[in-house]
């Protein structure tokens, strides 16, 4: 056994001492065996006083002399001799299994003292790697039936921690607030263990003094030494990843040996809490402060709090590795993280696949509002007093990313005013959740909430949208930008919400119904990379008229980027019943209307442009991928269509676990109807990359939305996850050249099995090389 660095309390030694002297198995060999392998899970050997420790000697004294094999057996090669050959081939298996058996029996024991001597207070230190117990050569470990020393870190491997899904770039968490700081020192921790989170974070963090209350450290001694590095999206969840340095209680970097469990825990604990002052969930409450884990996301499963699991090893230089598992805004801000307790050394890399010592699984953190205060607006949709969010012009907002997602997919009493109370976990409109939410703060709103007048028309908002480089739709588009079905989304969601705030529903609470888009109009004014931009939308009411078992609102919108236009338009949305919705009858009274292909006799030839191929190429450019990825093969009749320039065909299967439905909308699930003029447009660009109209157009070329070109759409109809499949056509209707350029317009429909219900007028899409002049 190894040697303690301190004498243990004589209670200790009365309970738990080793009782007797060492077996050696080996005396019934003549020659000495190796040593065992090391088990691959083995448990660290407490140390004992020295004093306590017999020697070889003592105890090779107390056992009778037995005669070696060698002595008893006859000269090798007579009958006698292969027998005796075979009595120590006996021996040495008796030997081996029992050395085998003691020393497990020894680990068990040394298991069982070192629990109750951490239960005491008294850590007992790891022998160092390559050494043997005080006292003792290597040969006399072998000989007392114990493996040399192993390394502390090694001495104990842990259960495998939690398994967490990875979030899919769509599905990610957006922040509240963005920073460059990516790593901290201890003066910047000290200023957040002050709550003076802007001035460590930057003047996005502000919140003009009402996060006074907001405190890293939650009131007990800071135990961050330092922070390494933060990544919003790191980790192997995807969800964010922290690493930061511990210290002690009273100051001075921790080591794996010096921090206790309650340390250990409450270091995590304010690792987890500085992420989420870093992802700026704190900005959308007012007065805010943090809670733990039993409520803190306000479910069941944060009951008995964290899991610690120790090992048995230690280390000079460790690093908390905080890997976030989910983060959300409802029902209050809060997060769940997975900590270890990590080796940092020169051979360790970035810290995360240091050595593993302890980990704190299930740690929850979330934050809660002053006591007492409100978090959403007071009855006609108007907070009484700011709630703390503030855009990055330094503008207090009305509403904020909370109260957005809880229009998505909480409480609407929150998010709207308590008028809305009924909606809640019901079918009604909604908002789009995850990252098709494309509106995140209301920042003015112009009408009264119930008023003939204000519902008639002239009523108007501004909303906010930031449209942060790293979102998914900016990575899966074909676009040199922003796709065309997030223009669309972004400026449709900003109209709808001044209608439906303003109480278009609230006639008539108790009635369900359905919010969809019928149609409308954009033009696009400037060509603009919308990349880290924060889009305004200035959104109207025009008019509302109510029918039977419907209502109809009509709204003109305008999105701003930096303070000028770029994005204009008018659009239509309906209030239907379920009754109503059962018998839309499409865009052709309920007839059914084929595809041109389909009515052209003899059926012309067709030939295919395999697009999952080319998505299927890394390489390949210009290509939508992942959520955008909205059609395999687009069928082409050349010269054919309704102009004769080109007809374009193709079908898309409908899966019910398509990643929108759980989007588009909460308990109301249908495909966006931007997602069906995105795979027009997407049809579009492929025929135009394989058409000779793109043969002289460079490298450097990239899709863009076409400035100035008008089109509009009309929907009659809605794609449900049962379905089955989409049916497109495209009938090219011009082709524009110019410098550098060259843009395609066309007429569209869209099918559901056996009905039109999709239908856009001078669709079009444009391929320019970077640099071209304008037309």
């Amino acid at each position: 056994m190894t040697v303690m660095d301190h004498q243990p309390v004589a209670e200790a030694e009365d309970d738990l001492g080793f009782d007797g002297e060492p077996f050696d198995p080996t005396s019934l060999a003549g020659t000495v065996t190796p040593a065992l392998p090391a088990p691959s899970v083995a448990i660290p050997t407490p140390t004992v006083p020295a004093s306590t420790v017999p020697t070889v000697a003592a105890a090779t004294a107390a056992v009778p002399a037995v005669p070696t094999a060698t002595d008893a057996l006859p000269t090798v090669g007579t009958s006698a001799g292969a027998a005796a050959v075979t009595v120590a081939d006996m021996i040495r298996l008796l030997r081996t299994t029992t050395m085998a058996a003691h020393a497990s029996a020894l680990r068990a024991q040394s298991g069982l003292q070192r629990r109750a001597l951490a239960q005491l207070g008294l850590v007992p230190s790891a022998t160092p790697a390559g050494t043997t117990p005080a006292g003792t050569t290597p040969a006399e470990t072998v000989a007392t039936g114990l493996a040399p020393a192993e390394p502390a870190a090694a001495a104990v491997v842990l259960p495998a921690g939690p398994v967490r899904t990875r979030a899919t770039s769509e599905g990610s968490f957006k922040p509240l607030a963005r920073t460059d700081v990516a790593a901290l020192d201890s003066a910047d921790l000290g200023r957040l263990a002050r709550a003076e989170i802007a001035a460590v974070f930057g003047p996005a963090y502000d919140q003009e003094g009402l996060d006074a209350a907001v405190l890293l450290t939650a009131g007990g001694p800071l135990l961050l030494a330092a922070v390494d590095r933060i990544e919003a999206r790191g980790g192997r969840s995807g969800r964010g990843l922290l690493l930061a340095r511990p210290a002690l209680p009273a100051g001075g970097a921790a080591t794996g040996a010096d921090l206790t469990d309650a340390d250990l825990v409450a270091a995590a604990a304010q690792a987890v809490r500085l992420f989420a002052l870093y992802t700026g969930l704190h900005l959308c409450l007012p007065h805010a402060h943090f809670v733990d884990n039993t409520t803190a996301s306000g479910g069941g499963a944060d009951d008995g709090g964290p899991r610690l699991v120790r090992g048995g090893g230690t280390a000079e230089a460790v690093v908390l590795v905080v890997e976030i598992a989910e983060i959300d805004l409802v029902p209050r801000p809060w997060l769940r993280a997975d900590v270890e307790l990590r080796r940092l050394g020169a051979d360790s890399g970035t810290g995360t696949d240091g050595e593993l010592l302890a980990r704190v699984d299930d740690l929850v953190i979330g934050l809660r509002e002053g006591d007492g205060l409100a978090v959403g607006p007071a009855r006609g949709g108007r907070p009484t007093a700011w709630l703390g969010r503030r855009n990055g012009y330094g503008d207090r907002a009305l509403l904020s990313e909370f109260h957005m997602a809880h229009f998505c997919r909480g409480d609407q009493a929150i998010a709207l005013g308590p008028e809305f109370a009924g909606y809640t976990g019901r079918k009604a409109t909604r908002l789009p959740s995850g990252g098709l939410l494309l509106v995140d703060r209301v920042l003015e709103l112009h009408g009264t909430r119930g008023e003939p007048a204000s519902l008639a028309g002239g009523s108007w908002h501004i909303t906010e949208y930031d449209a942060h480089a790293d979102s998914w739709y900016f990575t899966d588009t074909a676009n040199a930008s922003m796709p065309n079905c997030v223009y669309m989304e972004t400026s449709l969601q900003a109209a709808l919400m001044v209608g439906y705030y303003l109480g278009a529903t609230l006639g008539d609470p108790d009635a369900v119904v359905s919010l969809r888009n019928l149609g409308g109009s954009a033009t696009v004014l400037r060509e603009i990379d919308l990349r880290d931009v924060t889009i305004r939308q200035h959104s109207r009411l025009l008019s509302t008229t109510d029918m039977p078992g419907s209502s109809l609102q009509n709204f003109a919108y305008t999105l701003f980027a930096d303070g000028e236009p770029f994005y204009e338009g008018e659009t239509l949305f309906g209030y239907f019943s379920d009754a109503a919705l059962a018998n839309q009858t499409g865009l052709d009274a309920g007839k059914f209307v084929p595809t041109w292909l389909d009515t052209v006799t003899p059926r012309p030839a067709t030939r295919a442009l395999d697009v999952a191929a080319r998505r299927a190429d890394p390489a390949a450019r210009l290509v939508a991928r992942d959520h955008l990825a909205l059609l395999d093969i687009v069928d082409v009749v050349d010269g054919g269509g309704r102009y004769g320039e080109g007809y374009l065909h193709a079908v898309r299967p409908i899966d019910p676990h398509d990643w929108f439905f759980a989007r588009h909308f909460n308990l109301d699930p249908v495909i966006p109807g931007s997602l069906g003029v995105e795979s027009v447009v997407q049809a579009m660009q492929e025929w135009l990359l394989d058409s000779p109209h793109a043969a002289d157009i460079g490298d450097t070329a990239a899709f863009i939305l076409p400035v100035g070109a008008a089109f509009s759409w009309k929907y009659r109809g809605q794609f449900l996850p049962t379905d089955g499949e989409t049916r497109l056509e495209v009938h090219i209707k011009a082709v524009r050249r110019g410098p550098g350029r060259v843009r395609v317009t066309a007429d569209a429909s869209v099918w559901k099995p056996g009905l039109r219900i999709y239908e856009m007028t001078d669709i079009a899409v444009e391929l320019r090389e970077d640099g071209a002049a304008p037309w």
